[in-house]
């Protein structure tokens, strides 16, 4: 297991106040190799499968999606951009080889998720009003908000159709857990958009938020494959507890991104969810800190969230509040918090029988959320 997950501290580059990225271990490169392996099967599995579900689509929705996953640009020739990582199918497929099915048990699972995680990022980048995904124009930006409203209504109700097509007991059970799980989804991003109208957040309450937001989805990823290959409830519930550790792992890695990250990495502005009004992990554990830097940033907060625009604020200003972020303590605050969750996920896997083999591909996916640099 790499030194991050162990508990040595991550290297960063830059110095405090910085966007520093976390830097892997060189067991993590190697574990990394290994998980690039397990997406691109995750990938090559379930792509086929969603294109044929976007086909299914009235124009000119269809070409709006296949711009969306990156198959065509805004002209509408073919390109090979860059469709996201392909996490929730890859455990999709393990979640059924898990439960002693082939991986090929698990596809219509996987592009049922994946077709569910990219309806909520069509009505996200419109919600919040991010122009860019994946170093590429958003549909909303493109194509207009009624699109990307209609084209992610039009993904949402397609997960549900791939599914119970199958006909059988256990594509039921797969539904009604993909259907909770989008509706915990939709419950966190509600959240989410009220709290950035709030000047005090608690940490449970960013926590239930981003458990909702990001955690159910990872959660039915992991155990939708089991239950289409006939698991039982315990199992899938337990694969599921590992799914919402390692989503809230993730979540809390891509808070840190969304203040310090590259935006040559996380193709996102500078200091995003800072001119966003974000209320993520570590400004809301800077702001329970209460020492003296913490009630500054309380007070340029309180602030901004009086001012009609914050895009007219210069680089520094969002600087000056990240750096007042890591000296309260919420960097290194949710730093610990990818840890303790990414425990809680490995320790919840040790409750399932399964392959050894498979256990160590979904410790290494584990491994790659919380060490991941993009």
């Amino acid at each position: 297991m790499n030194a991050f997950v162990q508990g040595a501290e991550p290297r960063t580059t830059g110095t405090a106040g910085d966007r520093g990225e976390i830097v892997s271990s060189e067991k993590a490169a190697i574990d990394t190799a290994s998980v690039t392996a397990l997406l691109e099967r995750g990938r090559t599995l379930a792509t086929p499968v969603l294109r044929a579900a976007v086909d299914r689509l009235a124009p000119p929705m269809d070409t709006v999606a296949a711009y969306h996953f990156g198959w065509i640009d805004a002209e509408g020739r073919p390109s090979d951009a860059d469709g996201g990582k392909a996490v929730r199918p890859a455990l999709a497929l393990l979640s059924a080889e898990a439960a002693g099915s082939p991986p090929e048990v698990g596809i219509p699972g996987a592009v049922a998720v994946e077709l569910v995680h990219n309806f909520s990022l069509l009505h996200d980048d419109l919600m919040d009003g991010d122009e860019q995904r994946r170093h590429r124009d958003t549909v909303w930006k493109v194509h207009g908000p009624a699109q990307a409203i209609l084209v992610g209504d039009a993904l949402f109700a397609l997960a549900g159709e791939i599914l119970l097509e199958l006909g059988t007991v256990e594509a039921g059970r797969a539904t009604r857990r993909l259907t909770a799980a989008t509706r915990k989804l939709i419950d966190g991003q509600a959240q989410d958009i009220s709290y950035e109208h709030r000047e005090r957040v608690t940490v449970e309450e960013c926590l239930e938020m981003e458990g909702n937001k990001t955690g159910a989805l990872l959660a039915c990823a992991v155990s939708i494959g089991a239950v289409l290959g006939g698991a039982d409830d315990r199992t899938a519930d337990t694969l599921e507890a590992y799914g919402y550790h390692l989503g809230l792992a993730f979540q809390a890695v891509d808070d840190l991104l969304g203040i310090w990250g590259d935006p040559e990495s996380t193709g996102k502005q500078t200091w995003s969810d800072l001119r966003q009004r974000k209320k993520s992990l570590p400004v809301v554990a800077a702001l329970a800190e209460g020492g003296a830097a913490s009630e500054r940033l309380a007070e340029l907060l309180a602030a901004d969230a009086k001012s009609a625009d914050l895009e007219s604020f210069d680089e520094q200003a969002f600087a000056t509040r990240a750096a007042l972020i890591e000296e309260a303590g919420g960097r290194e605050w949710t730093r610990q918090e990818a840890r303790r969750q990414h425990t809680s996920a490995i320790e919840a896997l040790n409750r399932v029988e399964m392959p050894a083999g498979i256990r160590e591909q979904l410790v290494a996916l584990a491994d790659f959320v919380v060490v991941r640099r993009r």
